[in-house]
């Protein structure tokens, strides 16, 4: 059965005629793809099921009219930041490099929307031009976990949940990827009813509407055909205790396990000792800090749990094969080609 006919076959006509729902799509220089099809597929299946125009979008760029994805893709904009439209109701689409996004006239845009009382949200990496035009200050909101790091250090005055996505009064955020299919399907929900949503969802194969409250580090992936919860839990208590990491008997202790079970279990199923596993996680968490931040390198090895720069520097070097300053200078001059 084609789409069109089975969304014949579970359309919803009933209910009252509302005026359609318009949302403005700030497209970031190498926006995410798989970020903005979560966002508008919704809308778009929502329209087809229900058989009425109950969404509309249009779609803005930075520079020509033009925007192009991190694939390479490029994107015909219906406006341009030169001319954009008066909308109430702007989500930021961001991608690669957009943490580092700097644009005086896409700022002072945002803020006026915000000014006319409008609803800003954002997808992936766009949450960082909410915040840096100053629109996030005071509001919980979330960021792709991989930024998070980055994020408490750039953006104090905010309150970041690590959540799927978050809603605060008139900003909504989203960590990108899949979350943003569910923040719109929640959007659906709220407007035209749980029904609906859950008919998206199912014609679009998505395997069930996640509430934004989820956790982003409780998704923690397994190797393919590992399915131990046991597994799971300590990883993801490991990814909340980088900067004070646990000794390993505590770990094990809060797992209900005795420190040599805790190993087999970690060498079983990972080929490598947990605490093997946990420098290599404080190491992610200290490379991304190192590329998207100006954090001198001592408070970088501090806050990733080492208690010396030199040490850190050893154990970096030891698992990258590059000394930390090194690395920052490649990672940037490898943003920068990227851009």
């Amino acid at each position: 059965m084609n789409e069109q006919a089975r969304a014949e076959q579970v359309s919803i006509h009933d209910g009252p005629v509302l005026p359609a729902k318009s949302y403005t799509i700030l497209l970031l220089p190498g926006f995410s793809m798989g970020a903005f099809s979560g966002l508008v597929e919704p809308l778009r299946l929502a329209n087809l099921v229900s058989g009425r125009a109950l969404f509309q979008w249009s779609l803005v760029s930075v520079e020509d009219g033009v925007a192009t994805a991190s694939s390479g893709i490029r994107m015909l904009a219906d406006f341009s930041i030169e001319s954009p439209p008066k909308s109430d109701n702007v989500i930021v689409c961001g991608g690669v490099s957009s943490d580092q996004f700097q644009h005086a006239p896409t700022f002072a845009w945002l803020r006026q929307v915000a000014s006319r009382g409008g609803i800003l949200g954002a997808t992936c990496t766009g949450s960082f031009a909410l915040a840096r035009a100053g629109l996030l200050s005071g509001h919980r909101c979330t960021v792709h976990w991989e930024h998070m790091a980055s994020w408490v250090e750039l953006f104090p005055d905010t309150e970041l949940t690590g959540e799927l996505f978050t809603v605060d009064r008139k900003r909504y955020t989203c960590a990108g990827g899949m979350a943003s299919a569910d923040m719109m399907l929640h959007q659906i929900a709220s407007l035209h009813g749980d029904d609906l949503a859950a008919r998206v969802s199912e014609l679009a194969l998505h395997p069930g509407i996640r509430p934004g409250s989820i956790k982003q580090n409780s998704i923690v992936q397994l190797p393919l055909g590992t399915d131990r919860e046991d597994l799971r839990i300590a990883i993801t208590i490991m990814m909340e205790n980088l900067e004070d990491p646990l000794d390993l008997q505590n770990l094990a202790f809060r797992l209900g396990k005795s420190r040599r079970n805790l190993e087999r279990l970690f060498r079983g199923l990972l080929n490598r000792s947990p605490a093997k596993y946990y420098l290599g996680l404080r190491l992610i968490r200290a490379r991304q800090l190192l590329q998207q931040t100006t954090m001198p390198i001592v408070e970088i090895a501090i806050s990733c749990g080492f208690s010396s720069s030199t040490h850190f520097s050893k154990c970096y070097k030891e698992y990258y094969g590059v000394s930390p300053k090194a690395d920052r200078i490649n990672l940037r001059n490898a943003c920068k080609l990227a851009s």
